[in-house]
């Protein structure tokens, strides 16, 4: 379907004025787009979080259990504050101005279980473009259990969803290591996403193989040799790092897209859009908790999520002071520019559309095969 979607040709002058503006900011004030200081500390101290209480399990220092699972605990943090915070700027190539920079932090996704390839993919060129676009973009498209778009089929048990979705959220990174992954790079494969990508599809089932091997290897078959511990014990270990992952990553993610107020824009029958690229990111998404300073800073800056839509190849540690210019820029052009304040109030509205989107619709929508 993406393949058919044309944005509008209209208002031109908004981003125009905005790409100029934010290019100002960089030039007037002699900074680069990319990392500076503080993203070289981030991403030491990220990675330091994923591997130090790795390194504190495997060398058998720790035998309590609590001690352990707190350590499979803090590396789930340590997975997520790599994912948010370094693999995201570097797969979008936001991280320096060195293509190979980008690439070699891109892989730490494969470090950590998933595939830097599939996810560039469905995130860079599927969510970005077609944000919050029914069949488009992945991230609120049918999956069954979870009901995050107004157009998607309705089954009477996403009447509940609004309970048991956070559930479901922390087994996210869980079910691309184990399925998604691969089901991934053979549907990107048949509908040509990776012919685009010039990627060399041979070269890149053989990367996905070998670091998921990798990953395996590290993660459990190397503590089942050297540690005392009970295969099964490791597993569950595994599982409580992945699942503290992945809940952390959906609940930043989903209340930027998926929340009151959201867009879900649909093309016309020739599958031409009402407004060009631009305006679509502001109207389908959302800021919060913008003066949460330490928040911010562990989550990659995502809670400024307007400012890395529409300029995702600026490094996130630029979000804050950019948002005033995106912001008046907005407001100039009488645009949307939404914001919660909070991000209990995001995740509360966020739970609240779920449960709007649970009930039954007086025309139950017709998914296309």
């Amino acid at each position: 379907m993406s393949q058919h979607i044309k944005f509008s040709k209209s208002s031109p002058d908004f981003f125009g004025s905005l790409n100029k503006r934010v290019g100002e900011y960089f030039k007037i004030n002699e900074i680069s787009r990319h990392a500076n200081r503080q993203m070289y500390v981030k991403t030491i101290f990220m990675f330091c979080l994923y591997l130090v209480p790795y390194a504190f399990i495997l060398s058998g220092a720790v035998s309590n259990l609590w001690l352990l699972t707190l350590m499979c605990v803090i590396m789930g943090f340590g997975t997520a504050g790599i994912g948010l915070s370094v693999m995201h700027d570097a797969n979008h190539g936001a991280y320096s101005a060195k293509p190979w920079i980008n690439k070699l932090l891109g892989y730490s996704l494969n470090l950590i279980g998933g595939n830097a390839l599939n996810w560039k993919v469905q995130h860079n060129v599927l969510h970005h473009t077609y944000t919050n676009i029914h069949e488009a973009d992945e991230d609120i498209s049918p999956r069954g259990i979870l009901r995050m778009c107004p157009n998607s089929k309705w089954l009477f048990f996403h009447k509940f969803q609004h309970i048991y979705a956070w559930f479901f959220y922390g087994l996210l990174t869980l079910v691309w290591i184990v399925f998604k992954d691969f089901m991934r790079i053979i549907r990107y494969s048949k509908d040509g996403m990776l012919k685009k990508q010039k990627a060399d599809i041979r070269q890149e089932w053989t990367i996905l193989i070998a670091t998921k091997l990798i990953y395996i290897s590290y993660i459990f078959i190397l503590p089942v040799i050297l540690l005392s511990i009970a295969w099964w014990k490791i597993l569950i270990g595994v599982v409580i790092s992945q699942y503290v992952a992945g809940f952390v990553l959906a609940i930043i993610f989903q209340p930027a897209h998926v929340i009151e107020g959201s867009d879900f824009p649909l093309p016309d029958d020739n599958g031409n859009l009402e407004n060009n690229w631009a305006i679509h990111q502001l109207r389908t998404t959302t800021n919060f908790a913008h003066k949460s300073t330490f928040f911010s800073w562990f989550i990659g800056g995502l809670n400024f999520q307007i400012e890395h839509h529409l300029f995702p190849n600026i490094c996130h540690v630029h979000y804050k002071k950019i948002s005033e210019i995106v912001s008046q820029t907005a407001e100039e052009f009488g645009l949307p520019y939404k914001n919660v304040t909070t991000f209990r109030g995001a995740i509360l509205s966020h739970a609240r559309l779920l449960r709007e989107l649970g009930k039954r619709p007086a025309v139950v929508p017709v998914v296309s095969n």
